[in-house]
């Protein structure tokens, strides 16, 4: 990849790369990125910046630890969004460049008619040539209450690295960057493991890489896992993935100096947008459970989900949702949108599609999930 030819470019700042080994921010680094990222913007760029840190600016400037409550964290949120939107904006002011807020929910994916609005909103800004600075809402979002308690339920995003990935999917960006205190992905955990070797360059996120990420993610270290949950979202949406330590001086001139750095994703075989809308940005409330012949009909001859091909039905779906399709043996590999709810999903359970009508009293389609609103994982 020639760096310097991309044009639309997504940077994700995490919260240890902003601040400081107090816990403060650390502005004589975050003004280095907004040095960097203006002269980037002159060269016509066009920049999102995804921002973590509000929380844990809360905490330090109320000098308490949100850890033991959501309602607190939340209002740790609150406060520290202010001082985190004042530096952005007053640092790039003084390149003269305008920036926006932008607080996102779980819903403004999840609900098909805001996700496309906030498509329309982004691709604004952006040709005002405005920096959107986004982050995701915590003062008001406490969807994660319910993800922990429901072993069903999917989160669009639940961290700043996968809500990175659906912005930059959703905006057809050609780079991701995500700044960490980590130099990339390594084959084994480089804190245990004095001889892990760092990755360069991943063409496809196998088995094998996956197993890289989760070694190196023990005890919540690097937090590798989600940050390759990322990169599979934007190597499906045809753009790049670019994981490197934003604690390094002069990072972003370095990287667009051609200096090789961090880990680059490139991309693969590219969804449609409705199909990365329904495998990677809606929130997961229900299951079905299918035999082997249906998940090979589906996933090898891009077949149908018929009744009969169903064993199990999980959770609680209406008919619109999006749900996971699950094999036998308890891999999800794939998600569609539901024909029925799941109610009526569990009385055609392993029936033939002629005996919808007979058994529901109504039928709208033969199919449960039809093959064009089928997404493989």
């Amino acid at each position: 990849m020639d760096i310097n030819n991309v044009k639309r470019i997504v940077f994700k700042f995490g919260t240890n790369v902003l601040r400081n080994d107090d816990k403060e921010i650390s502005l004589s680094r975050v003004y280095s990125f907004i040095e960097e990222i203006s002269k980037l913007h002159k060269q016509g760029k066009e920049i999102i910046i995804i921002t973590s840190g509000a929380v844990g600016l809360g905490e330090k400037k109320l000098n308490v630890d949100s850890s033991s409550s959501i309602s607190v964290k939340q209002a740790c949120a609150a406060i520290g969004q202010c001082q985190l939107m004042s530096i952005y904006e007053d640092g790039f002011g003084k390149y003269s460049i305008n920036t926006a807020q932008v607080l996102l929910t779980e819903d403004d994916f999840s609900n098909r008619v805001k996700y496309l609005s906030l498509n329309n909103v982004l691709n604004t800004l952006l040709e005002m040539n405005v920096i959107p600075v986004i982050n995701q809402n915590d003062t008001v979002s406490a969807s994660e209450l319910e993800y922990y308690s429901n072993p069903v339920y999917g989160l669009s995003f639940s961290d700043n690295d996968k809500l990175s990935a659906l912005v930059a999917s959703k905006l057809n960006a050609d780079l991701l960057i995500i700044l960490s205190d980590i130099d990339g992905l390594y084959d084994d955990n480089p804190k245990e493991n004095k001889n892990a070797k760092l990755i360069s360059e991943v063409n496809g996120i196998t088995a094998e890489i996956e197993g890289y990420a989760q070694s190196a993610s023990k005890g919540g270290r690097g937090g590798m896992i989600t940050k390759l949950q990322a990169a599979k979202v934007v190597t499906h949406s045809g753009g790049f993935v670019l994981i490197a330590n934003g604690k390094s001086p002069q990072i972003i001139t370095r990287i667009f100096s051609g200096e090789k750095l961090g880990t680059l994703f490139a991309p693969v075989e590219q969804l449609s947008q409705k199909r990365r809308w329904i495998a990677y940005a809606t929130n997961i409330t229900g299951q079905i459970i299918i035999n082997d012949g249906a998940k090979k009909a589906i996933s090898k001859e891009n077949k149908s989900l018929l009744p009969i091909g169903i064993l199990k039905i999980n959770g609680y779906f209406d008919c619109g949702d999006v749900i996971s399709i699950i094999d036998e043996n308890g891999n999800e590999f794939a998600r569609g949108i539901a024909n029925y709810n799941s109610a009526d999903c569990s009385k055609v359970i392993g029936e033939h599609s002629d005996n919808i009508f007979q058994i529901l009293g109504h039928k709208n389609y033969d199919a449960i999930i039809t093959k064009d609103n089928i997404a493989i994982l």
